[in-house]
C-alpha cells in the first residue's frame, strides 16, 4: 500500500509547527464550546489550563517521524482541583479540515485526519512547569491513563511560550532538570 494514499492507514508527512498551531487552535475552540455549555465547570476550570498536548502516536510520529499518523490525540491538561478532578471520558472528535496527512475510510464526512480531544486534570503545585508537572504525572503512572500516555510521546503545543517541546519521552530530566530543547 501506498503510505501517502489518501485512504491509506497511517500517513508519514512530516507534522510542522504549523500543523500543532492548527491542533492547539482546534483544542481551544473546543475547550470555550465546552465551558460555554457547561458553566459549572467553567467556573471551575476555564483559569486552570496547564498545557495543551499532542499525544500517544502522533506524537511519537513528531518525535521520530516513524510511528506515522491515524488521528490526532490532543489533551488540554488542567491544575486540579482537590475533591473536583474534571469528570472523565470526554472524548470529542473533529476534524483536522486540512487533507495534508490524507483521510480514513471510516471518517468519510471528514477532510482530514480525526482529532480527538480530551481533557485531564492532574494535580500539581501551582508553579510547577507544565513540563514538569506532566512528567511527574507519567512518571508515576498511578492511572490507567497516565500509564497508557507514557508508552508513545507529549509533545507541549500550548502555552505558545513553550513553543514545542517534547515532555515524554523524558530525555531530559536525567540531565540537570532540564525542561527540553527550546
Amino acid at each position: 500500500m501506498n503510505k501517502s494514499a489518501p485512504s491509506a492507514k497511517r500517513s508519514f508527512k512530516q507534522i510542522t509547527p504549523s500543523d500543532l498551531q492548527r491542533l492547539a487552535r482546534i483544542a481551544q475552540s473546543d475547550r470555550e464550546d465546552f465551558f460555554q455549555r457547561y458553566p459549572r465547570w467553567s467556573a471551575l476550570y476555564s483559569k486552570r489550563l496547564l498545557c495543551v498536548a499532542l499525544c500517544q502516536g502522533a506524537a511519537l510520529h513528531f518525535v521520530d517521524g516513524k510511528n506515522g499518523v491515524k488521528d490526532f490525540d490532543v489533551w488540554s491538561f488542567f491544575r486540579e482541583i482537590p475533591g473536583q478532578p474534571l469528570r472523565r471520558r470526554r472524548v470529542v472528535h473533529r476534524d483536522f479540515g486540512y487533507p495534508k496527512f490524507g483521510t480514513l475510510p471510516w471518517k468519510p464526512d471528514f477532510i482530514g485526519r480525526p482529532v480527538d480531544l480530551l481533557f485531564k486534570s492532574i494535580m500539581c503545585s501551582p508553579n510547577s512547569s507544565p513540563i514538569l508537572a506532566i512528567q511527574q504525572y507519567l512518571t508515576e503512572g498511578r492511572t490507567q491513563t497516565a500509564r497508557c500516555l507514557a508508552e508513545k510521546a507529549v509533545v507541549i503545543i500550548e502555552p505558545f511560550k513553550f513553543k514545542v517541546k517534547v515532555a515524554w519521552p523524558n530525555y531530559y530530566r536525567r540531565h540537570e532538570g532540564q525542561d527540553g530543547p527550546e
